[in-house]
This record gives structure tokens, C-alpha cells and sequence, in this order.
């Protein structure tokens, strides 16, 4: 079978090699917020569909992010995770792990939304005290960094894609404080 057999519904623009140079990361320090000006690649790789109890039916892209400091050069942001959509139910889902040992399974309802430029817009989101969304992290994490939620939108079509996602971190002794990305990004 090829990619074009399968339903990826919303995703199917994902799919492919996209470079950005547009992006900045809004990020906790210690002694106040860093701003780190970034360049990365991601690439989406179609892995068909997946049964989950011969009842539910998923079109899956797998997905991996590196993210390099425009300072630098040096990669400060490595992520991998998925991306499904389930027809049927009209849900995406986007699961991810970031090697500091947090995970988020990120959920949302897609109504077939469009941006003013025709462009597929995808959201999602997950919380550490949602019962269905949730985020999973090492106790570490818990006691020392914790994800308290993450939200991300995503804008596809026409060769070009753009996201922002808002991460709410306990961090350094501050509650709540909001870590965001941003990027444009290009299929290569």
C-alpha cells in the first residue's frame, strides 16, 4: 500500500521535511526569561494506519524534532512523538517525548478549520490534572520542573507551515510560568 491509501485527514499536510530559521524560544532561567532566536528541522514520515481493539482505526505519522540555538549552532531541543487522526471520532492527537523524561499525549476535536489563507489549522492540548490529555513526568520533573499544561496550534498547506505552543512550567520557584515557541517553517 502506498501513503495515498490511507486517510490522514488533517495530518496529510504534515507530511514531508520542513526547515525554519523564523524561531524563538521564550524560556525560564533562574534569574528571569531567556529569549533563544532558533533554527530547526522537522520531519513527518507517514507509517499508515493502526487498530487499537479491532474497534478504533488511527492514520499515524511519526515525527522528529531538532532544534538548534541560532547563538551557537548547538541543538537544545530533541523531540520525537506522533501525530494520529481517528476518522471516525474526528480527533487528532499528538504524542511526544522530550529526553528530559516528560511525555504528553496533546488532544483536540478537528472541525475541518481553515486560516484566513486557506491553510489547515490543527490544535491540541493537555494537562497534568486532565482526565483525558494528559502529561507524564519523571518525579524529578515533578518536583523540580513540572509541565503543568501545553497547548499547540499548527497552520499547514500551500508548502508551508507555521506553529506556536505554550508550554505552563512550576520552574526555578515560579508557578505557572508560560514557556512558548514559535516558527515558520518550509517543506524541503
Amino acid at each position: 500500500m502506498s501513503d495515498n491509501d490511507f486517510d490522514y485527514g488533517p495530518l496529510t499536510g504534515l507530511i514531508g521535511t520542513w526547515n525554519g530559521d523564523k524561531g524563538m524560544d521564550i524560556a525560564p532561567e533562574p534569574d528571569g526569561t531567556e529569549h533563544n532566536p532558533y533554527y530547526e528541522t522537522i520531519t513527518y514520515t507517514a507509517i499508515g494506519d493502526v487498530e487499537n481493539a479491532e474497534e478504533q482505526v488511527l492514520t499515524a505519522l511519526h515525527y522528529v524534532q531538532v532544534v538548534k540555538r541560532k547563538s551557537n549552532d548547538e541543538v537544545f531541543h530533541h523531540q520525537t512523538g506522533y501525530w494520529m487522526w481517528d476518522a471516525k471520532a474526528s480527533i487528532v492527537m499528538h504524542s511526544l517525548q522530550i529526553p528530559r523524561a516528560v511525555s504528553v499525549l496533546a488532544g483536540g476535536n478537528y472541525n475541518g478549520a481553515t486560516n484566513d489563507d486557506g491553510q489547515t489549522v490543527i490544535e491540541v492540548a493537555a494537562a497534568s490534572d486532565d482526565e483525558t490529555w494528559k502529561i507524564i513526568e519523571s518525579p524529578f520533573m515533578a518536583q523540580k520542573a513540572s509541565t503543568r499544561s501545553f497547548s499547540q496550534k499548527i497552520s499547514v498547506g500551500d508548502g508551508k507551515m507555521s506553529y506556536s505552543q505554550t508550554t505552563m512550567v512550576d520552574i526555578y520557584g515560579k508557578k505557572q510560568f508560560v514557556h512558548t515557541d514559535e516558527n515558520e517553517l518550509t517543506r524541503s
